[in-house]
């Protein structure tokens, strides 16, 4: 069982949960398990990010590694270099967390570590002295042109299709793609008009990105589409030129079928997770594609694409991979994906979004540090009785944040509120019992 990473890393409140001191520790063991390895981090544009990577490369150095600085840098362009080079890397971010909480993501080659490798990082960090002098020295080097092999290769992605005279509007959540996302689309001939790009250290996904689409929903009737990421734009959520939100399902859904129509879909396959909409498995029936769902996290669409042989993959969250693309969740990847789409369809944002329709689904999340609360038997008790009634419910620990998710799914919106309000009390009654 892991104490200190959950399904996205290593993440907290910096100073708290998350210390120098730790991520120091971090950059030992890593460093130690894999002396022969190079190492890359990057950051996104949080206040203490700067801190975090001095501490962890400082830890890799005594360790002998050697370090590239890649500076603020979205997680996919991290894995794609890594995968190219065949280094190890450090992600520093907390995704779509506010900015006093920060977070380490660890790669190899391109892809997450497997929750063995976590186990084993947490125990070299439990078991090792690190008082004792024994140690090596490395090297630290600076490398920002790192950004621009991550930048040609995006566009070189999409060279095959003309998206010339489309106009975008971009919420880069003062994170981490503030430049990538603009440049990669002006480089294929798309106008771009950029807001939230003016990260200040403590402005990430203040009221902007992904999480709060509302805020582009206001700008976008005046362009063919609204891209909208997280902190660091592994995700990507659209919005129609009506100013509709398109998100990671029905995108999905549309790609997957054009992917289908050009032989590009492999094993007439997508993967989800449990938190997917009925109505993107509903549509995928329509198309004659088959969708397998799996536990929430990109690691775990990972797992089940690479057993399955599937290449498209994500969450409704809007992190999804096109494993012919890239190695994990690449929001830019996804926004290009869809404008692709819209070319090569003739069919404009607001056309496609209609395409797949959403159950009504209603998620509350219940604030709650002891987790195992989402396995109370009496829970489960009550969570089938009201399944039993047609609706489909989902209640789960969050790996990133102090929460315990409750979703529920049904045919009637009202109704569907209701059901999850009625789960969310139950689990607030339970967590009153344990004070108690």
């Amino acid at each position: 069982m892991k104490k200190l990473f959950g399904t996205d890393g290593i993440r907290g409140i910096f100073n708290e949960d998350l210390t120098e001191d730790l991520a120091y520790k971090v950059g030992v063991a890593i460093g130690r398990m894999h002396s022969e390895g190079k190492f890359l981090i990057v950051r996104d544009t949080r206040e203490s990010g700067l801190a975090l990577e001095r501490a962890i490369a400082q830890g890799l150095v005594k360790s002998g590694a050697t370090v590239y600085l890649g500076g603020i840098l979205p997680t996919p362009a991290a894995a794609l270099i890594t995968k190219i080079k065949n280094w190890f890397g450090v992600v520093i971010s907390a995704s779509h967390n506010p900015y006093y909480y920060n977070g380490i993501k660890l790669m190899k080659s391109g892809f997450k570590l497997a929750d063995e490798e976590e186990e084993k990082i947490e125990k070299e960090i439990e078991l090792r002295d690190f008082s004792s002098s024994n140690y090596s020295t490395g090297k630290i080097i600076d490398l920002p042109e790192i950004k621009d092999i991550y930048l040609q290769r995006i566009v070189e992605m999409f060279s095959d299709v003309d998206l010339g005279g489309i106009s975008v509007a971009v919420d880069a959540s003062n994170g981490a793609a503030y430049e990538t996302t603009p440049t990669v689309l002006e480089r294929l001939g798309i106008k771009v008009t950029c807001y939230c790009n003016e990260p200040n250290g403590k402005n990430i996904n203040d009221n902007c990105g992904s999480l709060y689409p509302q805020y582009l929903a206001q700008k976008v009737t005046d362009f063919d589409l609204g891209i909208l990421h997280d902190g660091d734009a592994d995700r990507c959520i659209l919005l129609s030129k009506e100013g509709k939100e398109i998100n990671g399902d029905k995108i999905m859904g549309i790609v997957a079928v054009y992917m289908k129509k050009e032989s590009r879909l492999k094993n007439n396959l997508l993967v989800a997770t449990i938190m997917s909409n009925l109505g993107l498995e509903l549509f995928l029936k329509e198309n004659q594609i088959e969708m397998i769902r799996t536990r929430v996290g990109d690691r775990y669409v990972l797992e089940q694409m690479l057993k399955s042989d599937a290449n498209i993959g994500g969450e409704r969250s809007g992190h999804i991979i096109f494993l012919d693309r890239s190695t994990t969740g690449d929001g830019l990847i996804t926004a290009l994906e869809f404008l692709r789409v819209m070319v090569l369809s003739g069919k404009d944002s607001s056309e496609l979004e209609k395409k797949v329709s959403d159950l009504p689904q209603y998620v509350i999340n219940v604030e709650m540090h002891d987790k195992t609360v989402a396995d109370d038997p009496q829970l489960k008790e009550k969570v089938s009785q009201l399944q039993r009634s047609g609706f489909r419910i989902v209640v789960r620990a969050s790996g990133t944040e102090p929460v315990i998710r409750v979703m529920a799914e049904g045919p009637d919106p009202a109704k569907t509120r209701s059901v999850a309000e009625q789960i969310a009390d139950f689990v607030r009654a339970l967590k009153s019992c344990q004070r108690g």
